[in-house]
């Protein structure tokens, strides 16, 4: 199995748009703190240096893990219902 459960430093994409804090779907942040035992994770989007333009408090729901490897044809993910 998949784990969709993010982790601190973690790399996330945006599933919905923000457009009051200028984020799009599928803007890539990482994980930089678990809130709330998981509820709710803090996600830092920083540009090609390395500085950060926005950091904020993102449900499960609002992101997406990315994956780096290949997944086993056997794993099977779990949905999200939104």
């Amino acid at each position: 199995m998949i784990d969709n459960t993010a982790k601190l430093l973690d790399i996330v994409a945006l599933t919905i748009d923000l457009p009051q804090y200028n984020l799009w779907r599928g803007q890539v942040g990482t994980v930089v703190e678990i809130l709330a035992n998981g509820a709710a994770f803090e996600v830092e989007f920083s540009d090609r240096n390395g500085r950060t333009y926005e950091s904020l408090g993102l449900r499960p729901e609002q992101i997406m893990i990315l994956h780096f490897e290949p997944v086993s044809p056997d794993a099977k993910s779990e949905a999200i219902a939104v």
